[in-house]
């Protein structure tokens, strides 16, 4: 078999891995890495190198970019003091701990040799992040923190690792040099990103095809990436903030065809690359254990739990304090930023720092000689304790986190997003019938006016009664107004149903061109879509 068959077979694997994710309660990039870790031993199979020009160049800025899209910037903005302690403040404090553990306690760890470890095992990853937090119902502050951090934080410790490497490599390291020069490359990135976003959006805005501006979404990330690392900023920052401009813009650029295309082009483009890195990383394990030297993979283990533990632990002790002083300092100034959260809430920001395909890529981009042409120092060590970082935290934080979710009765406040949201479709309903009336009744039909007046009356009906539905404290549930509201959505799921149905029975018996039944399928499958979201965010599936 060969590598491309492997791909294949992997992509094949990722899907049959899919519908186990729908029945499991396990967060999917453990699924995967175990599978990987299960495929990386079967014999005959030709091993697929996890390579970092891979990682970085084709399968990190579509990543970043989709979910720099997703995270919106009014929310990253809002948010923004937590992210950046953590993505910035935390990574910093996590490589030099985990430096002088490594330095202290592991054998032929000189002081550049242990930053590089430090600076590639302190990012968290934000996809495995969000694989283990999916489903949950985070508080805001929680999600949206976490899902910023993940954004941010490899910049920094990309940097950082850049600095420790070359530190390693020539012999030298200059600390305010580096200071310096992480400003330059952090700015860089995010000005051009911004640039890139702002241009991006104006191109979209002037290219009314869908397939046609779904294309250029899938390469501008590329290139941006491709243009800052060649500027010598940042490549990740500057997709990133390219992506949350973009989250911004978009209402207002796209048409409806590209939004719907957009989305769902994304989604598979994100399952696919998700999918697929965390397969790899598994399939890692058995060329890191060959490239170690004999007899020594007891004692690396226990180093591997080691350098975990203080991974996992340095997350704690840094949350806690930081997040007291920082409201210390908030209530003796009176500033309100965005509203404080609970010990419950930062344990679970604490406990949420796996690790991902940007430690494992970094790692395998360690060069293999140094400036006097000796061989890198501890490589294959190197990489054996970041994989054991990895997944080490995958496994003991990915697996519990769910739990201690659930144990803590942590979930998000959705009342008020659901009266802001009831509250909009109402806007919406009543001023359309406004419209109606005031500029569309000269130019309608009597009976076409009667029919859409209608609907529109019984759909305000419906949201006033939802919205005038008296709230009781700490009642589970729908109310009658809600009930009453999902009742609609349901029929009216189940018509469109039946008329897809009818549809497929006509395509059967030939008694439509195909032609026809494609275009009627299309705008009931729209419609499908549509009432499915709807009954979706309204907690009302399987009930």
């Amino acid at each position: 078999m060969n590598s491309f068959e492997t791909i294949l077979v992997l992509l094949a694997l990722l899907a049959a891995l899919s519908v186990l994710f729908q029945r499991s309660r396990l967060p999917q990039a453990v699924l995967l890495v175990a599978a990987g870790l299960a495929l990386g031993f079967v014999p005959g199979l030709p091993p697929i190198k996890l390579e970092p020009d891979v990682v970085f160049l084709l399968i990190l800025p579509p990543l970043l970019y989709y979910a720099g899209f997703n995270l919106t910037w009014q929310d990253f903005n809002h948010y923004r003091r937590p992210i950046l302690l953590l993505a910035v403040g935390l990574v910093a404090f996590t490589t030099v701990a985990v430096a002088v553990v490594a330095h202290y306690f592991l054998p032929g760890f000189g002081w550049p040799l242990a930053f590089v470890l430090g600076a590639i095992v302190s990012p968290p990853d934000a996809v495995a992040a969000s694989s283990a937090t999916q489903g949950l119902g985070l508080p805001k502050s929680v999600s949206v923190t976490l899902e910023g951090e993940g954004l941010v934080n490899d910049a920094t410790a990309l940097i950082a690792y850049r600095y420790a490497v070359a530190a390693v490599v020539s012999g030298g390291f200059v600390a305010w040099r580096a200071g310096g020069q992480f400003v330059l490359v952090a700015g860089g990135g995010v000005a051009l990103g911004v640039a890139a976003g702002y241009g991006t959006a104006w191109l979209q805005a002037h290219v009314r095809e869908a397939t046609t501006a779904t294309v250029i979404s899938l390469l501008l990330p590329f290139l941006v990436y491709l243009l800052a690392e060649r500027l010598g900023t940042s490549g990740v920052l500057a997709v990133v903030f390219m992506g949350l401009v973009m989250s911004q813009r978009a209402p207002e650029v796209y048409s409806g065809p590209t939004r719907l295309q957009n989305a769902s082009f994304w989604r598979v483009v994100n399952f696919l690359l998700n999918g697929f890195v965390f397969i790899l990383i598994g399939m890692q394990l058995p060329a890191v254990l060959r490239g170690l030297p004999p007899g020594n993979l007891p004692a690396l283990c226990g180093y591997g739990l080691l350098i975990s533990a203080v991974a996992i632990v340095i997350r704690i002790v840094w949350i806690f304090p930081v997040t007291a002083l920082v409201t210390f300092f908030r209530r003796s100034t009176g500033d309100p930023g965005p509203p404080l959260i609970s010990w419950r809430e930062l344990l679970v920001t604490s406990w949420a720092g796996m690790r991902g395909v940007v430690s494992l890529a970094t790692a395998l981009a360690l060069p293999l000689a140094l400036a006097d042409g000796r061989a890198f120092p501890q490589r294959n060590v190197l990489l054996f304790l970041t994989f054991a970082v990895i997944l080490v935290t995958l496994l003991v934080q990915g697996l519990t986190l769910p739990w201690l979710v659930r144990r803590l009765g942590v979930h998000g406040e959705t009342a008020a997003a659901d009266r802001h949201e009831q509250a909009l479709r109402l806007e919406l309903a009543t001023d359309s019938l406004a419209f109606l009336h005031d500029t569309l009744a000269p130019c309608t039909a009597p009976e076409v006016l009667a029919l859409l007046e209608q609907r529109l009356t019984q759909q305000i009906d419906l949201l006033q009664a939802n919205a005038d539905e008296p709230a009781a404290p700490g009642a589970a549930g729908p109310g009658p107004g809600q009930r009453r509201h999902q009742q609609v959505l349901r029929t009216d799921l189940a018509l469109v149903q039946h008329q897809l149905g009818l549809l497929v029975q006509h395509h059967k018996q030939g008694h439509a061109e195909v032609e026809t039944i494609r275009k009627l399928q299309r705008e009931l499958d729209l419609a499908e879509l549509d009432l499915q979201t709807q009954l979706e965010e309204s907690g009302a599936v399987g009930n």
